[in-house]
């Protein structure tokens, strides 16, 4: 027997106090009527009550102690009756799919020890994988008979295949086989398949079943995400656990980087649950795989290709707000925000930025200067997509104008009708696409149709130059090159006026594909057979396809299970690469049903649990002991009878509850973590001291040494950034500076005194709220020359550019910032103070390159002209952070190492800033006052 609390039997030393206890308590007192005092001398005594608790009920309360703490203990009787000795052929059943890979080395300590027991009696054991292997034979070759040596050499050389199960071809190998085997082992990944039924025949024939289940398998599955599921980049997919389970995600690049770590729960009983992670696109579209932290294989490994990037696409707009339903950009953004980072304002402000796309509606290319920068932007690469409308049918296209100068092909004026009261005509369809055109093989819709449009001048090149065509051969878009770059038209407008095309899922279509295809992407046609590139192995790595590996088909990815034909990985050429991913037709994972005698990992069977009927046997002894109570005040009081009788009731019933709880059915016990409940961690009691002691408050570890600190916003991987990144920068500052650092304070305005720093540096998230006290808080610490350095994290929040994570930034920022007393700001340059207090610097990045800070302006005499915030969306804590071993987990973007030094250098003139205020800035009228010192006479 075993215990798997035994310190808990400590408890039992305490039995003589118990007992003690018990046969010191005094009898209850004894109701009497009050009489009148006279009448006091002629009562007598009727009944005699026991100044102690009789033997008996001494003896069972001390018994139901004992169980109780018997019971808490966790104990196990140990089977000690291993199988018998193998004395006959073996039959070794093994899952080496998909689930296989978390446990796999104590799976494959298992087989081998069977084995090694089959080697003693020189019993042959005939190996079956229930999973195929690249390297094996035709998948219908029947299994023979092999000796322990060479079945242990076969272990040895085996791997997790990246492929699931296929028991309905293991149930005919075990179908083929002729006799009956003296023992059966199979080693269970415990998931369900839909052939489960046919393969637990087929292997009980075979003979009678040990099958072990492995008490640490887990079962985890990364799958893709729904298409436009925002910020959502995986699925997780789990059997339900009895218990939390806390884990963490990690997006990483191609040459193995971690871009950030996502720490999520599944709650208990959960079988699903969404990985959210809410990067910037320049960001994002490096992520390349997510995996599980600790829980390695192809499960758990999801692959990114091409199509889950997402590309920066301008939208040209003419000003003023954007109708609903009718505006010219309202179907764009419908159709392009789920898969693209879109933005939106004047020809300037876009192509300031890196573009893959523009896009202008009808009137938006108004005027030369736009035109001009519009048309330079195109011929060094980019791409244009038009939208005709009525501006553009009016305008004359004769050559001479300037809105003919970015037209993929001369136009006629006007525009032409198809359908209406004042036509013959009915509205056209769309004709199929070219094989050439980059729609090819996009389905069209019957109800799709054209009722205006604007023509294009008949030209020698105009069939070649035509993407998209109505049935009567009209074009509908075409391009032409410009440069480097491309234009192209649509031939009707963004709205629904003049086609129902914008209010169908063939616009989205079309809108995506012309994104990849500015991207430089190949577009295979559904035919094309896509090679495999990358091929991933059982255990999660990227490597070399195996010899197995054939090509897929461009429009089989969707319908393809992965085998050893088409491995997990990704196929085609860089510029297309497709991912198909291991559990990309995996919708849910199901517990299987055990086919024969569950044992354990050591081939025994698994150890009963008695704590239950411990505890069970004690639940009963305590409520004997109240019925006996009840009974003997029922003896001296009848009117206790009823109560009586209802307590007996209980009894029954508690204990038949109890019973049918706890069956005992031989089922695999669970793990003492996992029959332990998790202990909460409980924040450190203090005892209240005498109000002479709580007079002298104690000294704060910040009025000690100087530390800076950063504003907690509850996100526990926010916080842990901040507080590893203010660490980084304290060790910074501490080996470049005289500056002496402490470690850095998490703390929370309106209830910590914020007084002992020089700088606060507060991350601010999209939740973020504030309160009355709070916003006082901050502005007693900035009017008393304290400096906040308010970070939005790679989110641009200064309202230039707009866009969804920009409005969020934006909201959040003045949400938190409503009430504070900031002076005018003004964007930071090179010539100000804060870029010369330690370092000489002309850029001040953080994570991200290239972000605006925004400082108060110069010249204000108020606060000795030091500015009390520092604005910016850097992200500076993402790459100050150093973890434990001193590394630093966070990729830096685009600058590397370089920008990560040029993040510490500002951070380090931020601290000297904060400590010294503007003493350096008199240092640079150092020449000019001893010049006139000198003409002085």
């Amino acid at each position: 027997m075993s215990f798997s609390s035994p310190l808990l039997l400590l408890a039992l030393v305490g039995l003589p106090l118990v007992w003690w206890l018990l046969r010191a308590t005094p009898p209850q007192p004894r109701r009497q009527v009050f009489p009148p005092v006279a009448l006091l001398a002629g009562l007598r005594t009727r009944q005699i009550d026991a100044v102690r608790s009789p033997l008996w009920l001494l003896v069972l309360r001390a018994l139901v102690f004992c169980l109780l703490v018997i019971g808490l203990a966790g104990p196990s009787l140990h089977n000690e009756a291993e199988t018998p000795p193998i004395s006959g052929p073996v039959l070794l059943v093994m899952d080496n799919g998909l689930f296989a890979a978390p446990d796999w080395a104590e799976r494959i300590g298992t087989a081998q020890a069977i084995v090694q027991r089959a080697a003693r009696s020189q019993s042959p054991v005939t190996l079956l994988l229930t999973a195929p292997t690249p390297t094996e034979q035709p998948s219908d070759a029947p299994v023979i008979p092999q000796s322990s040596t060479e079945a242990e050499q076969a272990l040895n050389a085996l791997r997790p295949s990246p492929w699931p199960v296929n028991r309905t071809q293991a149930a005919r190998q075990l179908g083929a086989l002729s006799h009956r085997y003296a023992q059966v082992f199979y080693l269970a990944d415990g998931v369900a398949s839909p052939q489960d039924a046919d393969f637990a025949q087929a292997l009980r024939h075979t003979g009678a079943v040990r099958e072990v289940r492995f008490p640490h398998q887990t079962a985890l599955a990364l799958t893709p995400p729904a298409p436009a599921s925002g910020d959502v980049m995986a699925h997780m997919l789990a059997l339900p656990a009895a218990l939390p389970q806390d884990m963490t995600a990690l997006a990483r690049t191609a040459d193995g980087a971690t871009l950030a770590a996502i720490p999520f729960t599944l709650p208990a009983h959960a079988t699903q649950a969404d990985i959210h992670l809410a990067l910037p696109p320049e960001v994002r579209n490096q992520v390349e795989t997510i995996t599980l932290r600790g829980i390695a294989g192809a499960a758990t490994t999801l692959l990114m290709d091409e199509t889950d990037r997402m590309r920066p696409v301008g939208l040209l707009s003419a000003g003023g707000a954007d109708t609903p339903l009718v505006g010219a950009l309202f179907y764009i953004r419908r159709a392009l925000a789920p898969t693209t980072d879109l933005h939106e304002g004047n020809a300037e402000t876009l192509l300031s930025r890196p573009l893959s796309v523009l896009i202008a509606p009808d009137g938006t290319l108004t005027g030369n200067q736009t035109q001009q920068v519009v048309r330079a932007w195109v011929e060094k690469g980019g791409t244009l997509i038009r939208f005709a409308g009525p501006a553009l049918a009016g305008a004359s296209h004769d050559g001479a104008s300037p809105a003919d100068s970015l037209l993929p092909v001369p136009l006629l004026d006007g525009t032409r009708q198809l359908g209406g009261s004042m036509t013959w005509g009915a509205p056209q369809k769309l004709a199929a696409f070219d094989a050439l055109s980059p729609f090819r093989g996009l389905p069209i819709p019957a109800d799709v149709t054209v009722s205006r449009q604007v023509l294009a001048s008949p030209t020698d090149t105009l069939g070649e130059q035509s993407w998209a065509r109505l049935a009567d051969g009209t074009p509908l878009v075409t391009y032409a090159t410009l440069g480097k770059g491309t234009l192209v038209l649509f031939h009707i407008s963004s709205t629904a006026d003049w086609s129902n095309l914008p209010l169908s899922g063939l616009f989205v279509s079309m809108l995506q594909r012309l994104t990849e295809h500015a991207n430089g992407l190949a577009i295979p046609a559904d035919d094309t057979l896509l090679s495999p590139a990358l091929s991933l192995d059982g255990e999660g790595n990227l490597g070399p396809p195996p010899a197995s590996a054939r090509g897929l088909r461009a429009s089989a990815f969707a319908s393809t299970p992965v085998s050893p034909e088409h491995p997990p990985g990704l196929y085609g050429p860089r510029n297309g690469r497709r991912a198909l991913n291991a559990t990309a037709q995996i919708t849910t994972l199901q517990a299987a049903e055990p086919i024969g005698t569950l044992i354990d990992p050591q081939t025994r069977q698994p150890d009963r649990p008695l704590g239950r009927y411990s505890l069970l046997a004690a639940l009963v002894l305590m409520l004997v002991d109240g019925l006996a109570m009840l009974l003997m005040r029922v003896a001296r009081r009848p009117s206790a009878r009823g109560a009586a009788v209802v307590l007996l009731g209980c009894l029954l019933v508690a204990g038949g509850a109890a019973h049918a709880q706890a069956p005992d059915d031989g089922s695999y016990p669970l793990p003492p973590s996992a029959r332990t409940a998790p202990q909460q961690a409980m924040p450190a009691a203090v005892d209240a001291a005498p109000p002479a002691i709580q007079q002298i408050p104690p000294v704060p570890r910040a009025a000690l040494e100087t530390r800076l600190a950063y504003v907690v916003t509850g996100h526990a991987d926010v916080d842990d950034v901040s507080r590893q990144g203010l660490q980084g920068l304290s060790d910074f500052v501490n080996a470049r500076t005289s500056a002496k650092l402490g470690v850095p304070d998490g703390i929370r305005p309106g209830q910590d005194d914020l007084s002992y720093y020089p700088l606060i540096y507060w991350p601010v998230t999209a939740d973020a709220q504030t309160s009355p006290a709070i916003t006082a808080n901050l502005n007693s610490f900035m009017a008393h020359g304290g400096i906040l350095l308010i970070d939005t994290q790679g989110d641009n929040a200064s309202g230039e550019e707009g866009g969804p994570a920009d409005a969020s930034a934006g909201h959040a920022l003045r949400r938190v910032t409503a009430g504070l007393q900031i002076p005018p700001l003004t964007t930071m340059t090179d010539h100000h103070l804060l870029a010369h207090t330690f370092y000489l610097l002309h850029d001040f990045p953080g994570r991200y390159a290239g972000q605006p800070i925004w400082v108060a302006r110069e010249g204000d005499a108020e606060n000795d002209d030091v500015s009390p915030v520092i604005i910016g969306s850097a992200d500076w804590a993402h790459a100050w952070a150093v973890d434990g071993n001193g590394g630093t987990p966070y990729a830096v973007l685009p600058g590397g190492a370089e920008q990560r030094i040029q993040a510490y250098r500002f951070g380090l003139n931020a601290v000297i800033y904060a400590l010294t205020g503007s003493y350096k800035a008199d240092q640079v009228h150092v020449p000019m006052l001893l010049k006139r010192l000198e003409n002085t006479p």
